[in-house]
């Protein structure tokens, strides 16, 4: 189910941990909780990214043995007036607080096991599809995104999708007076109805779609 509102009954400062501006340790007044959004038409490129389900997979390696990871697939095309370069991030972050990059303490076969189960040999790994990404629907690339599950005590599991998009802003930080530039990300929300079961390979429930900035 899709949905363009950013739930608010969780406090405001959790909002901001999320949103990637900054960690506050006491509730801020209103005038600090403005988190910045997305021009509503793009004036910078953005490929079209549609976004498959996260799901939860065990995988057996050497390296590590059996090991719960979340995968989450995914379809990017250049509709844009050029051939550019991809080259996405993700970030992985659970009502726990804590945020995992893709690909961290993932063994290097994982993907391609993931991708070998699916049976989808057009897909391609997080370093694999990087590169010039040519323009047209008939040059859309297939791709899949790891990380090992830490936790399964948890609420909620949100992806943060990066590098779609040339939207930028620079702001100045209200806690430190640090300048930062946010970009323009994808926020996929996913909800965990009791206990997370790592080898159900079940979708989980998406309740947020939406770009922000981070």
């Amino acid at each position: 189910m899709r949905t363009n509102l950013f739930r608010l009954a969780r406090p405001l400062t959790l909002v901001l941990v999320l949103s990637g501006l900054f960690v506050a340790s006491a509730p801020l007044t209103p005038e600090a909780i403005a988190v910045p959004q997305p021009k509503p038409v793009p004036t910078r490129w953005e490929f079209r990214l549609e976004a498959g389900p996260l799901r939860t997979m065990v995988v057996d390696t050497e390296e590590s043995g059996p090991t719960p990871y979340y995968y989450f697939t995914y379809e990017v095309t250049n509709t844009t007036d050029q051939d550019r370069p991809f080259a996405p991030a993700f970030d992985l972050s659970t009502d726990l607080g804590v945020v995992y990059r893709s690909g961290e303490n993932v063994p290097a076969d994982v993907p391609e096991k993931i991708i070998g189960r699916l049976k989808e040999p057009l897909m391609q790994s997080e370093i694999d599809i990087q590169g010039i990404l040519p323009q047209g629907k008939e040059n859309a690339r297939l791709g899949v995104v790891v990380w090992p599950v830490k936790d399964i005590q948890i609420d909620e599991v949100t992806i943060y999708a990066a590098g779609f998009s040339g939207e930028t802003l620079r702001i100045t930080r209200p806690d430190n007076g640090e300048e930062v530039v946010l970009r323009k990300t994808m926020m996929l929300r996913h909800a965990v109805p009791g206990e997370l079961v790592v080898d159900s390979d079940k979708e989980l429930e998406r309740t947020v779609d939406q770009w922000i900035m981070r």
